[in-house]
Parts: structure tokens; C-alpha cells; sequence
């Protein structure tokens, strides 16, 4: 696929980004005081990187608000988790409460950005990370599309290739999906992408780690600017 014009911030002289390294940039581009909510697996990490001076409130969905990151050693407190079961700590001013009252909030727009894992993104923002189709899988939706649809903002925290070589950054997904249009930006170990929700305009480069737009574009099937 052929690009036009770049403005992107090309990183060449570095080898792609570890999974850290892209939750720390995650955390970088959260605004300041936002409600966060931070999908299973991968985006936990990012409450690793996040200040206190921020003041970013992170909202789980089984049903706190003012989590922390994971608890290790004495801090475990088992009766204190995350959605995805992992101990995590509790920031000052925590509160608890129903699971109706959590999905409410994410169903309500009452949050700023969402950070979730996928199997596939399209080029205008449509999401897949929920279910491959394979017979054999055990398909995890959670919240996922309550999210996709409630939170203002959604990143993705994603590989951008699988192990076998595919784009997971497509034209279209080929995966059940779990919202249409939603997603604004997507972390990758080898660039950061902006996409046009509308799909009226090609997706935005902002940042390349390790390769140029001329070779991501050759690779991908989406056309980029």
C-alpha cells in the first residue's frame, strides 16, 4: 500500500517497543484528572506508569473507583482485585460499590478513556477483541462493548503484527466485533496510530519505533498519512 505524506516522528535508531514501554506512553497521552478504566491483560500495565500528580482516577468494573497498581507482598489484600482477578492497591479516596453502579458508569459516559487489548482494529476504528471465531475458543466479552460504546475516548494496547506475520490493523475486521467506529488511537510496539472514526481520511502515523512509514505502509493493507 502506498502512503502520502507524513508528518509522523520517525524512531529508527531503536528496536520496537516492549509491553512497558508502550503502557508508559499510554499514560503519557492520558489528560491530567481523567477517569480511566483499563481493559484485562495488557492495559493493567499502564497503572503502572501513572503519576499521582495526574490525577487520573481508575475505575474497574467489578466495581472501584481510585485503583492503584498491582499489590505484591504484604499489600495483597485478596478481597481487593482488579476485573481480571489480579491484587491491586487502592489510591486515597477509594470507593466501592455495586456492579449495576459500575456498569452504569461505563454505559453513562461518564468515562474519559477506556484502554483495551484486540485481536483486530479497521481502519476506521472498528473493534475486535473479543471472540477469533475459532470453534475451539472460549469467547470473553466482559464489559468490553459496554465500554467500547460508553467510554469518550478508547486506545488500544496492541502487537501489531500476530506471530505469524498478519496485519491486526486491517481494512476490516474478520473477527466478531465488539463496537463499530470507536476506536481513536492504537499503541503498538512499532508505531502509535490516530484514526479517523469517520473513515473519510487515511490513518494518521504519529510515531515509529524501530521502522519507517514508507515500510509500514508496505506491510499494512490500510492506507496512511
Amino acid at each position: 500500500m502506498t502512503t502520502i505524506r507524513s508528518d509522523a516522528v520517525e524512531r529508527l535508531d531503536r528496536e520496537p517497543l516492549d509491553r512497558d514501554e508502550i503502557a508508559a506512553l499510554i499514560a503519557r497521552d492520558i489528560p491530567a484528572e481523567s477517569y480511566v478504566n483499563l481493559g484485562i491483560g495488557l492495559p493493567t500495565r499502564v497503572a503502572e506508569h501513572l503519576s499521582p500528580a495526574d490525577g487520573v482516577v481508575l475505575h474497574t468494573e467489578n466495581g472501584m473507583l481510585g485503583m492503584g497498581g498491582v499489590a505484591v507482598g504484604d499489600a495483597i489484600d485478596p478481597d481487593l482485585t482488579n476485573a481480571g482477578k489480579i491484587p491491586v492497591t487502592e489510591t486515597p479516596g477509594a470507593s466501592y460499590f455495586h456492579h449495576a453502579d459500575s456498569f452504569a458508569m461505563m454505559r453513562g459516559g461518564h468515562l474519559d478513556v477506556c484502554v483495551l487489548g484486540a485481536y483486530q482494529v479497521s481502519h476506521h476504528g472498528d473493534l475486535a477483541n473479543w471472540h477469533t471465531g475459532a470453534p475451539d475458543a472460549i469467547p470473553a466479552v466482559g464489559g468490553a462493548m459496554d465500554l467500547a460504546i460508553g467510554a469518550k475516548q478508547i486506545f488500544v494496547m496492541m502487537n501489531l503484527f500476530t506471530k505469524d506475520g498478519a496485519a491486526k490493523l486491517v481494512p476490516a475486521c474478520a473477527y466478531p466485533l465488539t463496537g463499530r467506529r470507536c476506536v481513536n488511537r492504537v499503541y503498538t510496539d512499532l508505531a502509535i496510530f490516530e484514526l479517523d472514526r469517520t473513515g473519510e481520511r487515511p490513518v494518521r502515523v504519529v510515531e515509529t519505533f524501530g521502522i519507517s512509514v514508507a515500510d509500514l505502509g508496505d506491510r499494512l493493507g490500510v492506507q496512511l498519512h
